[in-house]
């Protein structure tokens, strides 16, 4: 199955519309991204709730790492970079936290209100080996940047 990302922008754009709170957003992406595509196995946001600090928000899937700071995992670089990280084999990414024995690849996006400030990471995980592409990331992010620019924590 392939995300049909137009479809999936327009549901999530009528569900948010309107809406500030941030956890109400979190939980209603999380949701909608989650069963678009098989592929995601365990889709979250992490918080930024102190300095340098992610802390588990809304998900679907299994249980997630309840903490991660910036310096470390996947989460933590995204955080710390700003940058999106896709990831294709997550034992090859050093310092990698294993929350799911099972995740193969792994796409975290950051996630920004629209004062330009880190509310989190947004993150997908695969139990297969190089499941995300450079579409999945770019239609993500896009989605991301539009909900969350009215955001307010």
């Amino acid at each position: 199955m392939t995300v049909d990302y137009d479809a999936l922008s327009r549901s999530i754009a009528s569900l948010t519309e309107g809406e500030t709170d941030v956890v109400a957003l979190m939980a209603t992406v999380a949701c909608e991204v989650h069963h678009s595509d098989d592929r995601f196995d365990w889709t979250g946001f992490y918080r930024v709730t102190a300095p340098e600090l992610l802390k588990i928000g809304p998900y679907q899937g299994g249980h997630g790492c309840l903490v991660i700071p910036f310096a470390r995992g996947v989460c933590g670089a995204a955080a710390r970079t700003g940058h999106a990280q896709r990831v294709d084999d997550v034992d090859a990414f050093p310092g990698h936290i294993a929350c799911a024995s099972s995740t193969r690849s792994e796409l975290v996006l950051p996630v920004w209100d629209g004062a330009g400030t880190l509310l989190g990471v947004f993150d997908i995980d695969s139990d297969r080996p190089a499941a995300f592409t450079a579409d999945d990331e770019e239609n993500l992010q896009a989605i991301l940047d539009t909900v969350f620019r009215g955001a307010q924590a």
